[in-house]
C-alpha cells in the first residue's frame, strides 16, 4: 500500500510527480553526459572501443558500490535530504570532469559521478510510493522514469553540439553542473515528504532476495541492464563509425531513442494501471512483452545501414530497451512493504548495474575483434535469457 504522507496532500499528484521528475531530469543529464562525451574522450586520449567500455564500467562501478548504502540511508533517514546531497554531488562531478588531465583522472571522476547517482533511483522511487496515490502509481512511476531518458536525450544533443563547436564539450558539462545546483535549491524548498523510520530488517537486501519472485525478477534485471546501458553507451559510436554519420547526427539518434524510451515508460505505466490484474502480475506481463521485443530488435541491428534506417531502428529499440525501467521498479515495489522500497529498489538497481558493469567492455571487445554485428547479437542473447527468467518469475506468483 502506498504511504501518501500528510505533507503531500497540499499538492496534486501531478505537481508531486513534476517535482520528482525535475530532480530526475537534472540528475540524469549529469550522469548520461558521460555517455555522450565518449567520442571526444576517445579522440582526446586515443582510446580503443574496449577502453571506452572500461570508462563506462568505472562509472557503473561507483554507481553499484554505493547503491546498497544509499538504499539503506534513504529507508532510514528519508529520501528528501538524501536526494539533495546526491544532486549536489553530481553537480560537482560534472564540473570536475572538465578539469581531468588524463584518462586515469577521467576514470576517477566518472566513478564519483556514478557514486552520487546511486541516490537517484532508490530515492525517487521511494518518493513516488510516498506521495502518489495507488491508482496513479504506475503512471507516475513511468513519468518519473521519463526523467532518465529525457536527461540522457538532452545530454546526447547538448554535449556533442558543444563538442563540435569552438566552445568545447567542457562548456556543456559546466552548464550541466550549474543546472543541477539550481534544481537542488528548488527541490529542497518544495519537497516536504519524508518517508523515514524503517527498522533494521527493512534494510536487509538479502531478505528481499530470499523471495523467489524477487530473485528471479532481479536476475532478469541483470540481463536487461546489460542491454539498457550498453545501448546507451555505444549508440553514438555505432552510428558514427558503422553508419558513417556525423557525431551530431549520432547524438540526435541517441536522443530519438531516449525520446521513444520516454514514450514507452509512460505508455507501459498507463497500461499497467489499466490492466485488471494485481500489480505484480500486470507488470510482469508487460516486462515479458518488452523483453521479447528487445531481443528481436537486437538481432536486427545488422540491417541498419543508413542514416534514415538508423533513426527508425532506434525509435523502436528505445521504446522497448529504454522503456522498461518504470514497470520494472513498479514490479519490485509490488513485492515489498512501502517502508522497504529504498532497499528493495537498491537491490533491483544492483542487478541492472551488474549487467552494465560487464556488458559494455564485452560489447567493445567484440566490436574491436569481430565487429558490431557480433556485439549486437550478444545483447540479443542476453535479453532472451531475461525473457526466460521473467517467465519463471511469473510462475512464482
Amino acid at each position: 500500500m502506498t504511504a501518501v504522507t500528510q505533507s503531500a496532500h497540499g499538492r496534486s499528484w501531478q505537481a508531486n510527480t513534476l517535482l520528482i521528475l525535475l530532480w530526475q531530469v537534472s540528475a540524469s543529464i549529469c550522469f548520461y553526459a558521460v555517455y555522450a562525451v565518449t567520442p571526444f574522450v576517445r579522440d582526446e586520449f586515443g582510446l580503443s572501443a574496449t577502453l571506452i567500455g572500461v570508462m563506462v564500467t568505472a562509472m557503473m562501478l561507483g554507481y553499484t558500490l554505493f547503491l546498497v548504502p544509499a538504499g539503506a540511508i534513504i529507508d532510514t533517514y528519508g529520501e528528501g535530504r538524501t536526494l539533495v546531497v546526491g544532486l549536489l554531488g553530481l553537480a560537482g562531478g560534472a564540473v570536475g570532469i572538465t578539469a581531468a588531465p588524463t584518462y586515469a583522472t577521467v576514470l576517477g571522476t566518472v566513478f564519483v559521478i556514478g557514486g552520487f547517482y546511486a541516490t537517484a533511483i532508490p530515492g525517487t522511487n521511494k518518493a513516488v510510493f510516498n506521495v502518489i496515490p495507488d491508482d496513479r502509481l504506475n503512471t507516475s512511476m513511468g513519468i518519473k522514469q521519463v526523467g532518465v531518458t529525457a536527461g540522457s536525450g538532452i545530454s546526447s544533443i547538448v554535449i556533442p553540439w558543444f563538442g563540435a563547436t569552438r566552445f568545447g564539450w567542457e562548456v556543456g558539462f559546466l552548464l550541466t553542473g550549474i543546472l543541477a545546483v539550481v534544481v537542488t535549491g528548488v527541490f529542497r524548498l518544495m519537497y516536504g515528504a519524508g518517508g523515514a523510520g524503517s527498522d533494521a530488517s527493512a534494510l536487509d537486501i538479502r531478505g528481499h532476495f530470499a523471495k523467489p519472485e524477487y530473485a528471479l525478477l532481479t536476475a532478469a534485471g541483470f540481463f536487461l541492464g546489460a542491454g539498457l546501458f550498453t545501448t546507451t553507451g555505444y549508440t553514438i559510436l555505432f552510428v558514427e563509425e558503422s553508419i558513417g554519420a556525423s557525431v551530431v547526427f549520432a547524438g540526435i539518434t541517441l536522443a530519438v531513442a531516449q525520446g521513444s524510451g520516454s514514450v514507452g515508460r509512460i505508455a507501459f505505466g498507463w497500461l499497467a494501471d489499466k490492466l485488471a490484474a494485481p500489480l505484480a502480475i500486470s507488470t510482469l506481463r508487460i516486462l515479458l512483452f518488452q523483453a521479447a521485443g528487445a531481443s528481436v530488435l537486437f538481432f536486427l541491428a545488422t540491417q541498419v545501414q543508413t542514416n534514415l534506417t538508423s533513426l527508425v531502428y532506434f525509435v523502436f529499440l528505445g521504446f522497448f530497451v529504454l522503456g522498461f525501467t518504470g514497470i520494472y521498479y513498479s514490479c519490485i515495489g509490488s513485492m515489498v512493504d512501502a517502508d522497504e522500497i529504498g532497499s528493495a529498489t537498491a537491490g533491483g538497481q544492483l542487478a541492472l548495474n551488474g549487467g552494465a558493469l560487464l556488458a559494455p567492455p564485452v560489447f567493445g571487445f567484440f566490436v574491436d575483434t569481430s565487429g558490431y554485428d557480433t556485439a549486437w547479437a550478444m545483447l540479443g542473447v542476453s535479453t532472451v535469457v531475461a525473457f526466460a527468467l521473467l517467465v519463471l518469475a511469473r510462475r512464482q506468483l
